[in-house]
């Protein structure tokens, strides 16, 4: 069966899945090099625009107001601020950045100031991308015509497991959103999270959901659960490495185009899983040392992981891709 064929079930997946590890990197790093320069890694970079106070009930955040959360709700921050801090990004070689909102989803008198975010990140020639929560259609118009490159709007977990972490929203909710984007002409960033206390099933459908969508996501983050104090997960316990290591590896198998993102969690990997990682078929990474209220590896700590492996950082996405024609 061919890895863009959209039609995966659990059970092909799950055969590549079950592969001899070594087998299973091998394919893994054939697709990647058949779409991607293998020692290339795009960086992003991700700011809260909005923190804490959010009505959603998702197990695993510290920004729920449904938690018991000390994190305190803060209000939009302003648009100068958020372009300061673009600055910043684009000067440290960032070639995307990511604006997030802890809503459910965005309000009418909000529009105005995410609009100028946004065209403001694009004027300094970066790729833009939000996540904010669910959107009506005149939202997604109103970030359509301001410019948005992405929306991100993660799955989570399997459509079996979600409503375990999540009950204020479905996952039907979730995959209605990530069509409206795409109908718009946005490209859509979509991934999950491991570590939640889901079977190896779930990882796998979460992927065959995200690889059976109309067209892939483009960019697919992977979250490992950071465990955040005061939520229900907060004593959740660590995913294996070698777990980890293998859905990456099938997320690129059967998303051979999409970026695959080490999100969440790269502060309490080491060196060597990261690198595992990468060869798995990674290529994609939020540089900074932080991620919405959570820990990230330092940009130093990151230079020299690199230089350590020989990657370099990736140019922007129009420049990114293997040329499909050739």
């Amino acid at each position: 069966m061919s890895a863009t064929s959209n039609t995966w079930t659990r059970e092909t997946a799950q055969a590549l899945h079950d592969l001899p590890l070594m087998d299973l990197l091998y394919r893994a790093q054939t697709v990647h090099r058949e779409n991607f320069d293998p020692n290339k890694v795009q960086m992003s970079r991700l700011l809260s625009i909005k923190t804490g106070g959010c009505a959603e009930d998702c197990a695993y955040c510290s920004q729920s107001a449904r938690n018991g959360s000390k994190l305190s709700a803060s209000k939009l921050i302003e648009v100068e601020r958020v372009l300061s801090e673009a600055r910043k990004a684009a000067a440290a070689g960032s070639t995307r950045f990511c604006m997030g909102a802890a809503w459910r989803e965005p309000k009418a008198r909000d529009m105005d100031a995410l609009v100028a975010m946004i065209q403001g990140v694009k004027d300094m020639g970066m790729e833009t991308c939000m996540t904010l929560g669910m959107l009506d259609d005149t939202q997604v118009v109103q970030l359509r015509d301001a410019g948005l490159d992405y929306y991100n709007h993660n799955i989570d977990t399997s459509e079996r497991y979600y409503p375990e972490v999540i009950t204020t929203r479905t996952f039907a909710d979730r995959i209605d959103t990530l069509n409206r984007v795409r109908e718009a002409g946005m490209k859509v960033c979509s991934g999950g999270i491991l570590g939640m206390g889901e079977n190896g099933e779930d990882r796998i459908d979460m992927l065959v959901t995200l690889a059976n969508l109309p067209e892939a996501p483009d960019s697919v983050p992977i979250n490992m659960l950071m465990p955040q104090a005061d939520t229900p997960l907060a004593d959740a316990k660590p995913v294996d490495p070698i777990d980890f290591v293998r859905i990456i590896a099938l997320a690129r198998i059967m998303m051979p185009k999409s970026h695959v993102r080490l999100s969440a969690g790269r502060s309490d990997m080491s060196d060597e899983m990261q690198a595992m990682c990468f060869f798995a078929g990674a290529n994609s990474i939020f540089a900074g040392d932080t991620l919405l209220t959570a820990e990230n590896p330092e940009e130093s700590s990151d230079a020299k992981l690199f230089a350590k492996l020989g990657i370099q950082p990736m140019e922007p996405d129009t420049e990114a891709r293997l040329d499909a024609a050739e």
